[in-house]
């Protein structure tokens, strides 16, 4: 307990040190601070240098199916100023050394993502209002009743979709994350609660879920259950490549690298971090998903497959970053989003 104790004084002590080195003369030479902030971000490119990678796709490679209903997207206002906010966030060194040591204490009891929504970061970014409404081909006052967000998170990415509905459920597993929902005034679902409820959804959006759980299979039959027949859309993004793994008895998470907040540059197995009290166990889901091919454009063709065999066909995809605010070490983290727009049959 006292090793505990004289730590914690230890790192506070640091911090009120740095943090007056901070504000004194000595960092407020720019070209000091711009040494020191390169120094914290390693050697990540700027944004604008590597952003039109994110987006590239060999139309010739997705089938003929696909091809024709691509939509290409690009670097637009929203998505800068979520990378310009996040560049700002992480550049504020007392916060994140703060933030740090709160990580640090709580990850002896709490997962990452229920740390992020008790300190209120790691926000994620999938698409902007204008990507959204690109994709599902309608315009900015178009109007709906229901919407569910499935794994919500803090409810930033519900907050694109959300203008467009009347109704809005939510699910999530974190608590402290429920809480994030509640103050947004979302109706929060139970993870068992959602297919029964006894009326049906006119969108479902599943972001980055299927193949962090262990049955992908039967949740998309699930969401065809419930989906409207005729007007339904399921928006749904999958990270690629494609790994599935599930934690088994702990809230799953993508954790990289050395990051404290969230996706990589890289997603395999052996660098998800182990969070949680009493540890996990990564394994394989109960239900395996038979996406072939290496190629972003070749994993994307075996996927609308999978999406047929559970009663989808695919009317609309893009290629997108899947982006989550930075650290010290990192301005932002991004991940390779497929995005697809799901029509019943």
């Amino acid at each position: 307990m006292k090793l505990f104790v004289g730590w914690v004084l230890t790192y506070v002590l640091c911090l009120a040190v740095v943090k007056k080195m901070w504000s004194s003369r000595y960092l407020r030479s720019h070209l000091t601070r711009s040494l020191y902030m390169n120094m914290l971000s390693q050697n990540q490119a700027p944004y604008w240098e590597v952003s039109h990678q994110w987006y590239l796709c060999d139309k010739e490679k997705l089938s003929e199916e696909l091809e024709p209903i691509f939509i290409q997207s690009y670097l637009d206002q929203e998505t800068q100023t979520f990378l310009n906010r996040s560049i700002e966030k992480s550049g504020w060194l007392s916060i994140q050394l703060y933030h740090s040591f709160m990580s640090s204490v709580f990850s002896m009891f709490m997962s990452r993502t229920s740390i992020n929504g008790l300190l209120g970061r790691g926000s994620m970014f999938v698409f902007s209002p204008e990507q959204f409404q690109r994709l599902l081909r309608v315009g900015p006052d178009w109007k709906s009743h229901r919407l569910l967000d499935l794994g919500a998170g803090d409810g930033e990415v519900t907050r694109v979709m959300s203008p467009h509905f009347e109704e809005i459920y939510v699910t999530e597993m974190s608590q402290t994350m429920i809480w994030q929902l509640q103050k947004k005034k979302y109706r929060v679902l139970n993870i068992d609660e959602w297919q029964r409820t006894g009326f049906q959804y006119d969108v479902i959006s599943c972001l980055n879920l299927l193949d962090r759980c262990h049955q992908p299979v039967t949740l998309l039959k699930e969401m065809r259950s419930v989906l409207e027949p005729t007007r339904g859309r399921v928006i749904l993004a999958l990270v690629l490549p494609f790994h599935p793994y599930v934690e088994n008895g702990l809230r799953m998470e993508r954790s990289y690298q050395d990051s404290e907040t969230g996706p990589g540059l890289q997603d395999s197995p052996a660098e998800f971090r182990t969070l949680g009290d009493g540890g996990g166990k990564w394994e394989k889901p109960a239900e395996l998903m038979e996406v072939n091919g290496i190629m972003w454009e070749e994993q994307v063709n075996s996927l609308a497959a999978v999406f047929q065999e559970a009663g989808f066909v695919v009317e609309a995809l893009t290629r997108l970053p899947y982006l989550c605010e930075g650290d010290m070490y990192n301005d932002y983290y991004v991940l390779d989003d497929a995005v697809f727009v799901l029509r019943p049959v």
